[in-house]
Formats: C-alpha cells, structure tokens, sequence
C-alpha cells in the first residue's frame, strides 16, 4: 500500500513535466496595424435595435411600463415600412433619441448597460457575425462597432464580444452627467463614414485595406469608404447595391426575409423609439430619487 500511495503521489509531477516537454509554442500574431474591420451593430452584429434591447432591460427593471414600449415598437413599425427614415427623422432623433439621458450619471448608464447586455442582448448577437469578426482579430487586424447607438453602450458592447473598441453617438457630459445635448450629430448615414475617416487618420490605418460590415443602405458612405464592403443581413436596396458592385452578401436570418420588421432594426428608427422609451425611463428614475 505504501508503494502504491507513494507512486500515485509522483506521477503527477512527471506528468506535467512530460507536457512541459511535449509543449508546441504558438508564435504570436504578427499585428496588422494597418487593416481593420469595421461593424454596424444592429442588425448586423446584433438582432434588432441595441438602443431598443436597452429600453427592454429598462422595462423588466420596472423603470417605465410595457404598454410604453409597446407603443413606441408599433409606431416605429409603421415608422419603418413607410420607408421614411429621411433627414427630418433622423433629426427628431438627434433632438429627442439621445437627449434621454439628460440629469443621468454616465457611470449609471454604463453599469445599466453591461447588466442588460448580460440579460437582453448577448443571446441575440449573431454567430456568423460574431465569427466574422473574430477572424480579423486572429489575423491581427483591430475590430471596431460603428453603430448609431450612445458610444457607451456601443463600448459595452465591444468590451463584451472582445472587440478593439467601438465609434458611436457621443452624448455631452459635465462633471460626469449627461447635459441632454450631442457633440456633433447622431452617428448616422455619413456620420459614420466620417469617424471611421477621422479614426483611420488618427491610427495610421490604409482604408483600402479595411473591410466593412453592414445590413442597411444608410451605411453606403462607410461601405464604400473601404477596400471591401461585405453586406450582411441586407435590406433591399443594400442588396441589389451589393449584387451590382461584387460585394459578398452573408444573410444569417436562417431564411427569414424581413427578420423582426416589428422591430425598429434601422439605426435612425431604432434611435428614436428605443431612445425615447429609455428617456421615459430614466427620467422617471431619477424623479423618483
């Protein structure tokens, strides 16, 4: 019995060093500082409005009704398939989609943020997607969300698929509170076209050697700002464009056409219901403090 405690107490130290021996070194990634990868958020790396998930989670946390988001996804439907995300809604949402977090803490809307991305929206980040953009992490190129959606959420977002980092709409603070004002305009259209110009610029990145990512013909001015465009989960018109122009179409909707159409999925049209719904919210949160 002492012979064979005695044996079994070795044989782990001569295992590990067998495995130390037999041990393959993977050579680190060579960094391609100068390519990136650039993803619209929703839609295209997530189901639906991200905007939109936020005020879901706010809901559930009792902060504002139900029938108040309800009514917000019925007329952004409406909203949606009359097509009429112009520049007057885009600027209703500059007015009032962002502006909800006025009198909020950032730190406040940041812890929010990851909880509801833990509970709401890690289940509807698209896999295909997701392994898109894992493949240019492994290739060493940097990976970036460009989304519509208030910078800090969109970094929560990245921070939580282990991202570079993320290019979003930019609320303006004062001593860590939410003024209710923009710097500069909702990151729509091209907006996004234009951080991902000024971020190259500041990186020393080639933009003919990026790629981008998106589901909507509002990112046309970002999708052809770069080397290669890929269209993913395309809207129409983005996937004629993409058939015209050779550009790969990747649709992960596992054959449903108009994935979620009750959803404000457009990055204009999800600003505003999800927005306002989440300005509902908040404000009756810190009224009732």
């Amino acid at each position: 019995m002492w012979r064979l405690f005695r044996r079994h107490e070795v044989e782990p130290e001569a295992a590990g060093e067998a495995a130390a021996e037999a041990a393959v070194t993977v050579a680190p990634v060579e960094p391609d500082l100068q390519a990136a990868a650039f993803f619209d958020v929703d839609n295209t790396m997530m189901r639906g409005a991200s905007i939109y998930h936020f005020a879901r989670g706010l809901a559930t946390r009792g902060m504002f009704t139900t029938s108040d988001l309800f009514k917000f996804a019925v007329g952004q439907a409406v909203f949606r398939l009359r097509g009429n995300e112009n520049p007057e809604h885009i600027a209703v949402a500059r007015e009032t989609a962002l502006a909800f977090v006025a009198g909020a803490k950032v730190d406040d809307v940041v812890r929010l943020g990851e909880e509801i991305y833990d509970e709401v929206m890690a289940d509807r980040i698209w896999g295909g997607t997701r392994a898109l953009a894992q493949a240019h992490l492994d290739a060493g190129q940097r990976v970036w969300l460009v989304t519509a959606t208030p910078v800090e959420l969109a970094r929560v977002i990245a921070q939580r698929l282990g991202l570079t980092g993320a290019l979003g709409t930019v609320a303006e603070t004062s001593n860590g509170v939410y003024t209710g004002r923009l710097v500069g305009d909702l990151l729509h259209g091209p907006a996004k076209a234009e951080a991902v110009r000024a971020l190259a610029r500041r990186e020393g990145l080639d933009l003919t050697r990026c790629t981008a990512y998106s589901d909507s013909a509002n990112d046309l001015p970002m999708l052809s700002l770069v080397g290669q465009a890929v269209a993913i989960n395309p809207d129409s018109e983005l996937r004629e464009h993409a058939k015209k122009h050779d550009w790969p179409i990747k649709d992960f909707r596992t054959g449903r056409k108009a994935t979620l159409m009750a959803l404000p999925i457009a990055a204009g049209a999800g600003a505003v219901a999800g927005g306002v719904a989440a300005g509902i919210a908040l404000r009756r949160h810190y009224r009732g403090r």
